[in-house]
């Protein structure tokens, strides 16, 4: 089951890697000074600064990606409702668990996100990404930020960012990213579910734990791994 979950992330990992990007900042100096009173903008400030730090430690990812995890924790996660989409995966399941269960969920998700996050980055080539206007959301509690993956000479990918609106702080958090139609935590929720039900809860944590446990590689593009060949 676990190769199961790790098959999951190289599937959609190509596309994938950009929402990751743009949900952790543009231009701006740290997590702290990112607007988060307009959830288009957030999202491209969040997108910029990740992009920006990647390169920026590029030599030191490339001797050890582990450091992607480091990133990802500093830049992503204090843009994500990762509580909101432990949540969504869990789905019916939410309200039966036994509450020490439902944290321990919530707490080893996160660092399950981290992961996930980190292997994406893995493979990370340049990607750039060109966003929708922002429109107006006074009146909004929910919306999708969306945008179009520019890849070379591949096909364009239309990508989106499910973003909500916290009641008590008023601030905007990404919980769901979505690739051509494939939403991240929807593939969770029926892989998780599955588990759940034959398995139990403590099983699908076990399995995240293992994912975790797993060491962080770059993977190689085309180009690079036909430039080793040769």
């Amino acid at each position: 089951m676990r190769t199961l979950m790790i098959k999951v992330h190289k599937q959609l990992a190509s596309l994938v890697v950009v929402l990751l990007l743009s949900v952790g900042v543009s231009g701006l100096a740290n997590a702290a000074e990112v607007d988060k009173t307009d959830p288009y903008k957030m999202v491209q400030d969040v997108a910029s600064v990740t992009f920006e730090r990647i390169k920026n430690e590029k030599q030191d990812i490339k001797n050890d990606p582990e450091r992607l995890r480091v990133i990802m924790e500093e830049e992503l996660l204090p843009f994500i409702d990762y509580r909101f989409s432990a949540y969504k995966v869990l789905g019916k399941y939410v309200n039966t668990v036994e509450r020490k269960d439902l944290l321990e969920f919530i707490s080893v998700f996160r660092q399950y996100l981290i992961t996930s996050y980190a292997v994406a980055m893995g493979y990370y080539d340049d990607q750039t990404v060109e966003f929708e206007p922002g429109r107006d959301f006074s009146d909004r509690s929910d919306v999708t930020v969306r945008a179009v993956i520019k890849d070379d000479d591949r096909p364009d990918i239309k990508v989106a960012f499910k973003v909500r609106k916290n009641r008590k702080t008023n601030e905007w958090e990404a919980y769901d990213m979505i690739a051509e139609g494939i939403s991240l935590l929807s593939s969770k929720q029926t892989e998780f579910e599955a588990i759940i039900r034959k398995n139990g809860i403590q099983e699908a944590i076990s399995l995240m734990r293992d994912s975790i446990e797993q060491p962080i590689q770059l993977q190689q593009s085309e180009e690079q791994a036909n430039n080793s060949e040769n």
